[in-house]
């Protein structure tokens, strides 16, 4: 979006003596003045902006440090509202030399914006009485922001104004929507209407703003927002007509179930409450949802329940590594163990943090050959893919296997471990750098 006229200048700061804080990270028993402080905070940001040494991505929390440092020494030494306000926002105006600067791919540098500086802004502008003010700084920030970090302010709008502010606020952005031609820039003030709607929860008024955004062909995504606010205000019954529009085969279906159930507990419709439970519970079993569905079906015989499950589960016909672990959960280990023998070929080592999240429990309780073929899923998926930097993790796996092979007292018809790392090597024979790392002293 090309930069626009600013509707009016950039305040200034305000005159007057200013008391003394603490010192920051300036030198140990060192005082300074806030004169002294804001005059040190604009001399770091200079320099900020005039950095022609780029940022990598290795470096960046280091980079992201200085910066939380330059406003922890402003808070330290600043303590009139006004004029820490001014420097903050001076701070957000700083973003795109900032991000210039640097590889922000960890998003190191942008947790410092949407965190550190969001917090001290809303920190001097809770104690600020001129209101109006703070709207027009707020409104003028938003006119130039390249970065999406300014956004944050908005959204923490209801911390600093008071909902009548809030809706002059609203009132004004709407008029700037109007005034863009392409929907891509109106949807930059549509946004903050949005988040400004749900903080003082209007849902009519939400409603409006992402059926405007939406240019009014609304999607499954903006119903299930719809219905969230609506909840949050406490029309449920509008929430419910709204979570009607979205069909059950929604990419977000976990999101809708848990907004339709909010929305029939409210209104006492137990039946409807008691199906999205089991819905909610069959989609992912697990400790969570298992307590939701007990909560929601009343009194019941607990383990027929959980027997009729367990058999469900047994008998389905694709792998669930959240089922597997709700029957380890439920200290059915055989089961367990039984359910991931059956779809050993749908185990999938890429899947790394499903796969280990089994593995260890299962060695927990001694059945060595179930870890034994999870960590080799793991195994083969870093060899597979043939990445270096991810032997150290293989090389870790193969270690594991070597140890867990002496306890495992029936391989059944799995390859004995002596013939797999026989074979292993002849498949990754040409890996010499894994082999390398695995036979050096440890």
């Amino acid at each position: 979006m090309a930069p626009k006229p600013k509707s009016s200048p950039n305040p200034t700061p305000a005159s007057g003596a200013n008391t003394i804080g603490a010192t920051g990270g300036l030198s140990p028993g060192s005082a300074v003045s806030a004169s002294q402080a804001v005059s040190q905070f604009k001399s770091a940001l200079t320099k900020l902006k005039r950095r022609t040494k780029f940022v990598t991505w290795r470096e960046s929390g280091d980079y992201a440090f200085e910066l939380t440092e330059i406003l922890h020494d402003l808070k330290g030494g600043v303590t009139n509202p006004r004029v820490g306000i001014e420097m903050v926002a001076s701070f957000f105006r700083a973003d795109a030399k900032v991000f210039e600067a640097c590889d922000d791919s960890s998003g190191n540098v942008g947790d410092v914006y949407t965190f550190d500086a969001r917090e001290l802004f809303v920190h001097y502008a809770a104690q600020f009485e001129d209101k109006a003010w703070l709207a027009d700084l707020l409104l003028d920030l938003q006119r130039d922001d390249n970065y999406g970090v300014r956004d944050c302010l908005v959204d923490a709008a209801s911390q600093f104004l008071p909902e009548p502010e809030i809706r002059l606020l609203i009132e004004r952005l709407w008029i700037l929507a109007d005034a863009e031609a392409r929907i891509y820039d109106k949807r930059h003030w549509l946004f903050s209407v949005e988040s400004l709607a749900r903080q003082i929860h209007d849902a009519p008024l939400f409603e409006r703003a992402v059926l405007a955004s939406m240019e009014g062909e609304i999607h499954n995504a903006g119903c299930l927002e719809i219905a969230e606010v609506y909840l949050e205000a406490g029309d449920a019954p509008t929430a419910l007509s709204w979570l009607g529009k979205v069909p059950d085969t929604t990419f977000d279906g976990g999101k809708r179930d848990k907004l339709l159930l909010e929305a029939h507990k409210v209104l006492g419709n137990r039946r409807e409450a008691t199906e999205t439970a089991w819905r909610i519970f069959r989609r992912y079993r697990h400790e969570e949802t298992f307590g939701i569905l007990l909560e929601n079906i009343g009194p019941h015989d607990r383990q027929r329940l959980l027997d009729a499950e367990t058999r469900l589960i047994l008998d389905s016909q694709n792998l669930s590594y959240s089922d597997a672990r709700f029957l380890i959960w439920l200290n059915r280990i055989e089961d367990a163990q039984k359910y991931l023998l059956s779809h050993l070929q749908e185990i999938d080592g890429d899947s790394y943090p499903d796969v280990l999240s089994l593995a260890q429990p299962m060695e927990e309780a001694e059945r060595y050959l179930t870890t034994s073929i999870l960590f080799r899923a793991l195994l083969e998926s870093i060899l597979r893919r043939a990445i270096s930097k991810y032997y150290t993790h293989g090389v870790r796996y193969l270690r594991k296997l070597d140890a867990l092979a002496p306890k495992v007292t029936d391989w059944q018809n799995f390859l004995p471990h002596e013939v797999y790392f026989s074979g292993l090597e002849k498949a990754h024979a040409r890996k010499s750098s894994f082999w390398e790392r695995y036979r050096s002293p440890r």
